[in-house]
């Protein structure tokens, strides 16, 4: 069996618990070292085989689970964060099913999930956002047109952007040019949940001088949109004692 787990979004212990038991059981762990936190594999066996997929090709990680389940070895592919947002899962799962070779999923706590409590926030308030853009910009991974940066912040939605920290004055100008004014608070969080997280709150307009100013390159997470530091917005009604829910009444 080979599972995908999510290794969380950088803290040791946010993993899941499902996750850091399949580690504990795992024979071939597989793991994402160019962003997967190495403490993690601290919970593996002595006798646990360990392979860094940074310097591996898809072929090469196919290779080594493929001789893996042939000896009936419990295999743990260890990815970043969730291994459903930019994982590169499918084209291993697709292969996995051509030979034959059972698999599972196992989720994990994203990075945006890391990054909105970094900055101690919520990402939909109501009547500010009520909707979450993940996306990122086109680099050597090519983005659909129909998905472009300005498509997306024409709808003034709360936006989360991956993969995108070394463009950040293209990024800026394709954000206002769809729509967004550029005093709009964002946000560039380095390493979520890591030891050595940085966050630093700006606006669109200033992303790259912020990034620049902190020696910031990759590894961050750049957020957008007015529920950044926002302090009036509309509360819940779930909880509003004027409102009735299948739980309880109205206080009239």
């Amino acid at each position: 069996m080979v599972s995908f787990v999510g290794a969380g979004s950088g803290a040791v212990d946010l993993i899941t618990v499902r996750g850091q038991n399949l580690l504990r059981d795992a024979d071939v762990v597989i793991y994402a070292g160019s962003l997967v936190n190495p403490e993690l594999l601290n919970v593996c066996r002595d006798k646990c085989e360990i392979y860094d997929s940074a310097k591996m090709t898809l072929e090469e990680v196919i290779s080594v689970i493929k001789s893996a389940d042939g000896n009936n070895k419990n295999i743990v592919r260890l990815h970043t964060g969730d291994p459903s947002i930019y994982g590169a899962i499918k084209e291993q799962m697709d292969i996995l099913d051509r030979e034959g070779i059972q698999y599972e999923n196992c989720p994990g706590v994203s990075a945006f999930c890391g990054a909105a409590a970094a900055l101690q926030m919520e990402y939909t308030l109501p009547d500010i956002s009520q909707s979450v853009i993940i996306t990122r910009m086109a680099g050597r991974t090519s983005v659909p047109e129909k998905e472009s940066i300005e498509s997306f912040a024409s709808h003034q939605a709360t936006m989360v952007i991956f993969l995108s920290t070394g463009m950040l004055e293209q990024l800026s100008k394709r954000l206002i040019d769809g729509g967004y004014y550029e005093d709009t608070p964002a946000a560039i969080v380095y390493k979520a949940t890591w030891p050595d997280e940085e966050k630093y709150v700006c606006t669109v307009a200033t992303l790259a001088q912020t990034a620049k100013e902190h020696n910031i390159t990759k590894t961050a997470l750049i957020i957008v949109g007015n529920v950044v530091g926002a302090s009036v917005y509309e509360r819940s009604k779930l909880y509003d004692p004027s409102f009735t829910t299948e739980y309880r009444e109205a206080v009239r």
